[in-house]
């Protein structure tokens, strides 16, 4: 089993966009080889009114509720409330168009993972998955509550359903504890600290909260492990999952491999399709 380490750390810098959006990018768009399959991950902290309908082609987008009560609507699947600790996994695919919106007077915290599909699956039906936190498999040992929102750890396999091989950790640890999180060996991935601070991966790397932690790549082996150990109270979500390795072409809230279905994907939602 090959033990991975961290190959690069990265500090989230936050903008504020206006008196009621400010956020960060935990990664950034337009890193498409080095992420692959991750397109972007934000975070946002807003409050309602930030963003309105928008649509989406071509990709999955994984909201994760850190503090506030977010409401989603889109003209797929109706209506649907998350709460801290909650996950929301929206399969875009062909096309939806929806709008995120903290309740009134909620001011929301979250982080919002772009997935890129491959091109046999940008024109999938949408399909979305409400992931409670109080639902989630949990993986327990001492000092350690490990919630499954996709994937597995150790044995313990989450029920949501894939486009695209992905495991996504909540892992809460109390001082102290150590514990070790399987991966293919084939996955890129990464992990951020919300809260606390440890040492991670082969050579014991320090990471502390609001850092970005890439794994080193595996890519050599079937099977691969990452260590972690808390120094103090840590939270923290690991994101990783198996590269798609095809061209990247992004406009916007749509993403695929050509120019010429870009512009297809904005005539389609310009005549209405996306309603369809």
């Amino acid at each position: 089993m090959k033990q991975r380490g961290i190959r690069r750390i990265k500090t989230v810098q936050y903008q504020t966009n206006s008196p009621i959006h400010r956020n960060g990018f935990v990664l950034e768009p337009g890193n498409w080889e080095e992420y692959d399959p991750f397109l972007m991950l934000a975070e946002d902290f807003f409050q309602r009114g930030t963003f309105d309908l928008h649509p989406h082609r071509g990709i999955e987008t994984v909201t994760y509720v850190i503090d506030g009560t977010l409401e989603h609507f889109d003209n797929k699947f109706g209506y649907g409330k998350l709460e801290p600790g909650d996950v929301q996994w929206m399969t875009a695919g062909r096309g939806v168009i929806h709008k995120e919106d903290p309740a009134p007077g909620s001011t929301v915290h979250s982080l919002q993972l772009w997935i890129n599909l491959p091109s046999s699956k940008k024109m999938t039906e949408p399909r979305y998955q409400n992931l409670k936190s109080k639902d989630m498999p949990v993986r327990e040992e001492e000092g350690a509550i490990i919630r499954v929102f996709s994937g597995s750890s150790k044995g313990i396999q989450a029920p949501t359903l894939n486009h695209v091989p992905v495991t996504m950790i909540e892992m809460l640890l109390e001082p102290g504890a150590s514990v070790v999180q399987d991966l293919p060996g084939s996955y890129n991935g990464f992990i951020y600290i919300l809260e606390g601070s440890g040492t991670f991966g082969i050579d014991q790397t320090e990471g502390k909260a609001g850092q970005v932690l890439f794994l080193s790549r595996a890519n050599d082996v079937d099977k691969s492990e990452i260590m972690i150990t808390t120094k103090e109270k840590l939270r923290i979500l690991l994101y990783a999952g198996e590269p798609i390795n095809e061209p990247v072409v992004a406009y916007g809230p749509f993403v695929m491999n050509t120019k010429e279905e870009i512009r297809q994907a904005i005539i389609d939602y310009q005549t209405g399709k996306f309603e369809q």
